[in-house]
Order: C-alpha cells, then sequence, then structure tokens
C-alpha cells in the first residue's frame, strides 16, 4: 500500500523532504494542499511541481533522474537552422500570457485523452505571471499566436510546463530563442521534468536529482524584471 504525505490547506505548510519521493511512479512526492502562489514558488525553490488530472486530489513531484535541458546544448537540426533564418514569425515575451497557457491547454497530446492543464492551474500560472514568476514565449503570425511556450523562473533555473504549436516548428523556434535568452542572462538549466522523445531530439537530457537541486539552490547574481518582453526584444535585435 502506498504511504503518500498529506499537505495541509496552509500555503506554509512544509513538503517531506525529497528523498522520501516514490520510485514508482517515479517522483510523486506528496498530495493536498493548494496553488497558492506562496506554495508554487516555495515548491519550485524546492525542485517540486505539481501534475495531477481533472478530479485528482492535487499531487507534487520531484522526480529522479530529472530530465533537464542547459540552453547552450540545445540541439538545432538543419532544417530548423533554416526555419529560423527564413520564419515570417514575430516573438514577443509576456504579452500573452493567458492566451497562451488557453492554447498549451487545449493542444491533443498524442496518448493523452484530455489535458493536465485543468482551470485551477491555468488561473494558478496566471497569478505566478502576475507575480513575476512565470513566463511566457510567443510566436506570432501577424495578430494570431500560433505557438510558444510557457514556464516558471527560480533561480538560475528555468521551469517550463507546456508547449503549443499551431504551425510548423513555431514551438521549437520558440524554445531555441528561449535557449539563446537565458544562456545570455546566465541561465544554467530549462528544467523538462519528465522524458518526451521531442526534447530529447533538442538536446535534453536526464541528470541525477541532486545534482539538479544543486544547480537550483546555486547563488545567483541574476535579476529579471517581471516582465521579460523588453529584455527579449533587446536580445533578438542584438
Amino acid at each position: 500500500m502506498i504511504s503518500l504525505h498529506w499537505l495541509d490547506a496552509s500555503p506554509s505548510s512544509e513538503f517531506p523532504p525529497l528523498d522520501s519521493a516514490l520510485t514508482e511512479p517515479d517522483g510523486l512526492l506528496a498530495a493536498g494542499g493548494d496553488l497558492s502562489g506562496e506554495r508554487l514558488i516555495n515548491a519550485y525553490q524546492q525542485g517540486i511541481f505539481p501534475w495531477y488530472s481533472e478530479g485528482e486530489p492535487i499531487l507534487w513531484w520531484s522526480p529522479d533522474p530529472r530530465f533537464i535541458l542547459k540552453p547552450g546544448e540545445v540541439k538545432i537540426s538543419r532544417s530548423l537552422a533554416k526555419n529560423l533564418r527564413n520564419t515570417t514569425l514575430t516573438l514577443r515575451m509576456d504579452t500573452a500570457f493567458d492566451e497562451l497557457i488557453a492554447n498549451c491547454s487545449s493542444q491533443p497530446r498524442e496518448g493523452q485523452p484530455g489535458t493536465w492543464i485543468s482551470a485551477d492551474m491555468k488561473q494558478a500560472y496566471i497569478e505566478l505571471h502576475q507575480l513575476g514568476h512565470a513566463h511566457s514565449v510567443e510566436c506570432w503570425e501577424g495578430d494570431t499566436l500560433v505557438g510558444g511556450l510557457y514556464g516558471v523562473h527560480s533561480g538560475a533555473v528555468f521551469c517550463g510546463e507546456s508547449m503549443f504549436s499551431q504551425q510548423s516548428n513555431a514551438s521549437k523556434i520558440a524554445l531555441v530563442q528561449l535557449c539563446r535568452f537565458l544562456q545570455h542572462h546566465g541561465f544554467k538549466l530549462i528544467d523538462s521534468q519528465v522524458y518526451t522523445a521531442h526534447l530529447e531530439s533538442l538536446g535534453a537530457r536526464m541528470i541525477p536529482r541532486n545534482k539538479y537541486i544543486e544547480t537550483l539552490r546555486q547563488t545567483t547574481d541574476i535579476t529579471m524584471p517581471a516582465n521579460w518582453n523588453e529584455l527579449f526584444q533587446q536580445f533578438l535585435l542584438s
């Protein structure tokens, strides 16, 4: 029988030690609690993230090993490099977070009948965005949002949450430009959390959880504004 730590409703209630996470399913650490900004920020600072389906209790995870992408190690195929050079897309950050997360939640996923991005999850990450901790990378074709991704900034780590694409390679273009931007500003890792073949093809790989936590806990002098778009536009023009 699985014994799982249950969090109470107080946002300040503490998570259990990471080494108490289950090995099957990999990384399941706790259940319950809430999705307040305070709790989410605390979770990401410890290498923990929420992931659950509609109708389930909130489940908290910290897998070992951890699937990560170093910004300077992103793999760019010849065809993707050509798309980057010739794209007609306009890239922005933090100008349409609500619309982007809505698109991510409705993107069909192979082998998944529904989405894990419930209404409560959307509202929680919109709140994190308003607090300056969650950010979107957006690909626009004219006035239409056609792809992108969003995630959470914690120290020198960007925790990628979800992406969508309604135009060929749009989400890949967003990820590559995000990697370049993050590397420029001194970020060490993109936390991809759990394995996908798609991200492996772009250079993501597994590392031990303790190595990930070491990076997460490193002191950093990275100072970023609440909204990243002005910095991002300056970077794209440099």
